[in-house]
């Protein structure tokens, strides 16, 4: 009678966690059927109100990171479109998790996605591919970034939004705070960028901006021009379908927003800049020149922050360049890639070497 008693009990609450799954999710989900053995843990009806669920309502305020399973999910989603776009077909779902790396629930979660964008027909083990990716189907790669690239990126936008000068302070709770993660990330973050000798820690969980000598910020710039010069030589052999490209046009049109309205606009400049030299640095596959550019770009940005003078002018200028640098991008021609990527990085180092004098 125990045991009969308890499998009552369990089914009940089976039967309650359904019905809540099926009002919550408007009974999206109540044509699925359970996998045999696993109906205590009724995963077939839970995988989309965890993962696509989330997506969907989007549960986190503005300015908070998303959680781990969304990131996970959009990763995996971009990852999977591309596999599709590569061989037009797709294997089995263990294939698939094994693969991409990832539980089958998260799989279940990425061809349910798919099937809503009408790129396939997926009955059971049938998938059948309707139609090819398209540039607007993937997820933006800043909603798939790590947890680490999250906070860097976060730290970025406070050094690069102005008013950072020698002695200010930073402190691990409120950056924190600002991300929505815990102070143990950031403060892991902050002591990896502390190698640099840019920022130094103080007691309690505080930290402060440092400035540095002429000398420092030349040896920074003959090290940055290897390394640029190398990625961008990268960026021009990468496939013609690879979203580095969709994400370098949407970079151009800013610019030629910005320049539109540069009376107004030119303090936006900062952050495009790291946008976009992050970009081609990161298509080098290198692990070391991407991980130095967090030291290029906070040189190069919040020390022009305490010198303002003709930034307007200044900034116009580096546009400019930066549109000449995309276009011989576009050209995939070495030459021209050079010529266009030293011509920019001289005038960077002059104006570098201005502000600090």
């Amino acid at each position: 009678m125990g045991i009969m008693h308890s499998t009552g009990s369990q089914q009940k609450r089976n039967d309650r966690i359904k019905n809540k799954i099926r009002d919550r999710n408007n009974h999206e989900t109540s044509d699925i059927k359970p996998r045999q053995g696993q109906t205590d843990r009724i995963e077939h009806l839970t995988y989309r109100t965890r993962i696509l669920g989330s997506i969907d309502r989007n549960p986190y305020p503005v300015g908070k990171i998303m959680a781990k399973q969304n990131t996970v999910f959009k990763d995996a989603f971009n990852r999977c479109l591309k596999l599709l776009a590569e061989t037009s077909a797709l294997p089995s779902e263990p294939e698939l998790g094994a693969t991409l790396g990832v539980s089958r629930t998260t799989i279940r979660a990425i061809l349910t996605r798919m099937e809503e964008l009408q790129l396939i027909a997926w009955d059971k083990r049938a998938k059948v591919v309707l139609r090819q990716p398209k540039a607007d189907d993937y997820y933006p790669a800043e909603e798939t970034d790590s947890l680490a690239e999250i906070i860097e990126r976060s730290f970025m936008r406070r050094i690069l939004a102005g008013g950072a000068e020698p002695g200010m302070q930073i402190n691990e709770l409120e950056l924190a705070r600002d991300i929505g993660t815990g102070t143990t990330s950031v403060r892991e973050f902050l002591i990896r960028f502390s190698r640099f000798g840019l920022i130094e820690k103080r007691p309690n969980s505080h930290w402060i901006l440092k400035g540095f000598t002429s000398e420092f910020a030349l040896e920074l710039t003959e090290v940055r021009e290897m390394f640029e010069l190398r990625s961008a030589v990268s960026f021009a052999a990468l496939d013609p379908d690879h979203p580095a490209w969709l994400e370098l046009e949407r970079i151009e049109t800013m610019h030629h927003e910005i320049l539109a309205d540069i009376d107004n606009r030119y303090g936006e400049f900062s952050e495009l800049d790291e946008r976009f030299h992050l970009l081609v640095h990161k298509s080098s596959s290198n692990r070391f020149i991407v991980d130095f550019y967090d030291i290029i770009a906070i040189v190069f940005h919040y020390h022009y922050q305490w010198n303002k003078a003709n930034a307007r002018e200044r900034n116009a200028r580096a546009l400019e360049e930066h549109l000449a640098y995309i276009a011989a991008l576009k050209t995939r021609d070495p030459a021209q890639i050079e010529s266009a990527c030293r011509r920019h990085l001289k005038s960077a180092r002059e104006t570098l070497l201005q502000s600090i004098q």
